[in-house]
């Protein structure tokens, strides 16, 4: 009777702390993508600049201090709110298919490709991205919101995994969206090709869970 309270007072807490998790992380608005998209016209050609930024925020609201007052963390917060424009686009793209109709693999890959496709009209702004949280004082941040994309895409897909395969799936996930984005940046014009990179690398996760799942539970079990 105990360990089953102690258990479900885990559960409890697992699931409380990501539900705080998620209400942080959605902290962008219409009105920062409003800003995002304005800029966007701009970045291709000058880059990631904070003054892009102002200078999207004067077009939208006829007012240049709104950068700052939407993104305090400046250019840190406005690249931020980019990934999560990308992630907007594909959660409204996904909203047309459902989800039960496919295997979870297709799932996956359909969300994958949305955001892909979602990335296609910014191509040199999500070079710039990578390019900024490469930096060694920002990767993990840069990795916080890949694994945000990713946690997106596993509950979109369906999964409630409350245990360590909760992170386990989307540490991988977020391992097949980098990869899947730099081949995507690497051959833009041939959807075709990224897509069949895309399965690959699904079906190397898929394999190498198949390996780790029962030494896992070993482990598991002799907690």
């Amino acid at each position: 009777m105990r360990k089953s309270l102690e258990k479900k007072l885990k559960i409890t807490h697992i699931t409380l702390k990501h539900t705080l998790y998620k209400v942080r992380m959605q902290k962008f608005t219409d009105q920062h993508f409003q800003i995002i998209e304005s800029a966007l016209e701009h970045v291709a050609f000058d880059g990631w600049r904070w003054d892009v930024i102002e200078h999207a925020a004067e077009e939208v609201f006829d007012d240049r201090f709104m950068a700052a007052a939407l993104f305090p963390g400046r250019l840190d917060d406005a690249i931020d709110g980019f990934a999560a424009y990308l992630d907007h686009q594909m959660m409204q793209a996904l909203e047309g298919t459902n989800p039960d109709d496919l295997r979870v693999r297709d799932r996956i890959k359909e969300a994958v490709m949305k955001r892909i496709q979602a990335t296609q009209p910014h191509i040199e702004a999500e070079r710039g991205a990578i390019a900024h949280w490469m930096f060694p004082l920002r990767k993990l941040r840069g990795a916080k919101i890949l694994w945000r994309s990713a946690d997106l895409i596993w509950d979109w897909a369906g999964d409630t995994a409350t245990d360590y395969n909760r992170y386990t799936k989307r540490t991988l996930l977020s391992g097949v969206i980098a990869t899947t984005t730099l081949a995507f940046l690497n051959n833009h014009q041939d959807l075709d090709a990224t897509e069949r990179f895309l399965e690959r690398r699904i079906e190397n996760v898929m394999q190498l869970g198949k390996i780790t799942a029962p030494i896992l539970g070993c482990f598991k079990k002799s907690a």
